[in-house]
């Protein structure tokens, strides 16, 4: 299915705010590791910002899938990607995927968008897609207060966002943490390299 044709106007809101994710999506990038040969799908992949980020490392996995609820989002992606990265709209609570169809899943500013049960769900979702020792890498919105308290690492009330580490829910979805990195600025991000457990 192609997104062509007029962008709607939620994918271009989206894409004046990117630079202030940029840093975070780099450091996801660095942690995906993408290798030649692999198959990575991209949950809610918005208008293709992790693509784009692993394409400026240089990184091309064999085949590469971007999945996402809104046609806005996927046109804008369309738009900027290359050909040959398939995109899909869907639903990530139901992955219209068979088990075990992925090297490498990733879920970019998800996360914490979600209430515990279905964030519960799409995790388990994304670990079913992984093959084993297969990863997966998260970025959500964190706040490290007890770190530093300059206004740029704290999520402001009024975004409606909450701080989330999600490694602390991986266990039920047959996933296990392996590395973390927090990026402080411009928008306080925690980005998470997991793995789905061999014996799952």
């Amino acid at each position: 299915m192609t997104y062509g044709g007029a962008v709607g106007l939620v994918g271009r809101l989206y894409e004046w705010q990117l630079p202030l994710e940029r840093r975070a999506l780099a450091a996801a990038a660095e942690l995906a590791a993408v290798q030649p040969g692999e198959r990575l799908l991209d949950v809610a992949t918005g208008t293709g910002a992790l693509p784009r980020a692993l394409a400026a490392r240089g990184a091309r996995p064999g085949e590469a899938v971007g999945l996402d609820c809104s046609a806005s989002m996927l046109a804008v992606a369309a738009a900027r990607l290359p050909p040959d990265w398939s995109l899909l709209r869907g639903d990530a609570k139901r992955l219209p995927f068979a088990d075990q169809s992925f090297d490498l899943v990733s879920a970019c500013y998800l996360l914490h968008l979600l209430g515990p049960d279905d964030r519960r769900q799409v995790l388990s979702e994304m670990a079913r897609v992984l093959r084993p020792r297969g990863r997966l890498v998260t970025i959500t919105t964190d706040s490290r207060q007890r770190i530093t308290r300059t206004p740029l690492t704290r999520i402001p009330r009024w975004s409606g966002l909450r701080a989330l580490n999600p490694s602390r829910e991986f266990g039920a979805a047959r996933l296990r943490p392996l590395r973390a990195r927090f990026v402080p600025s411009p928008w306080p991000s925690l980005c998470v390299l997991g793995e789905r457990t061999p014996n799952a």
